[in-house]
């Protein structure tokens, strides 16, 4: 005789099927079932992966990188700023006055009396025209870099821990003589391991870069122009 099953004799044979598989672990080969070891060949403890145990592009942080900033202590700051600018103007103005004066009464004086005196030549009259014009066009475009490094020393530690920098150095060679001074707040969360800091992460930030020297001679306008320049009498 043949046995037929019922939609209740499947799912109970599924039910049973469940209870009866064991728990189910990962592949031999996969990284998470089998133990961690090291360079030395000691075995990892078990636990979650780390990148410092699977990464082979992993280098650990020097002890110097991971001290605290302290006062004095120095970083190098990475100076890259860069600006453009682009203006056009132009202004046109004309004007014509015309003024026609006449002088119709005036007074006399005999030494006791002021009294009308006649104006038997006539009343005195003048009569003008001036013409004004003015036109100026402007043009000017304005590119500007500065990169370079310099080593800050920690001067300060504001209570909220922001670091109050300040950096100076004086290169000179022969007559040439280059001056760049820094200075500005840093967050702390800002500087790297490595000790560097970009300029753009410095809020209150003072950059003085000055040059002397013949190079510098060359490009640089005289007292007289820089006057002119200045003030402009026109």
């Amino acid at each position: 005789m043949m046995n037929y099953f019922t939609p209740r004799h499947l799912t109970l044979f599924a039910a049973m099927l469940m209870l009866s598989v064991a728990m189910a672990s990962a592949q031999e080969g996969s990284l998470m079932a089998q133990p961690q070891q090291a360079d030395n060949g000691d075995l990892l403890p078990s636990g979650p992966l780390t990148l410092d145990q699977t990464s082979f592009l992993f280098r650990p942080v020097p002890p110097e990188a991971q001290r605290e900033v302290r006062p004095n202590d120095k970083i190098i700051v990475i100076v890259d700023y860069r600006t453009a600018m682009y203006s056009d103007g132009t202004t046109r103005s004309r004007k014509t006055s015309n003024f026609n004066a006449a002088l119709l009464d005036w007074i006399g004086f005999d030494g006791r009396d002021i009294f009308a005196a006649p104006q038997s030549r006539g009343d005195p009259t003048i009569a003008g025209q001036l013409n004004s014009q003015t036109r100026a066009q402007t043009e000017l475009e304005l590119e500007d870099s500065l990169t370079f490094k310099i080593a800050a020393t920690v001067v300060d530690i504001r209570p909220n821990g922001d670091l109050v920098i300040e950096a100076h150095r004086q290169v000179r060679n022969n007559e040439e003589v280059w001056m760049q001074s820094l200075r500005g707040v840093v967050a702390r969360q800002f500087v790297n391991p490595d000790r560097t800091v970009r300029s753009d992460a410095i809020a209150e930030l003072a950059i003085d870069k000055r040059e002397m020297g013949q190079v510098r001679d060359g490009t640089n306008r005289g007292w007289l122009n820089k006057c002119w320049g200045k003030w402009k009498p026109f």
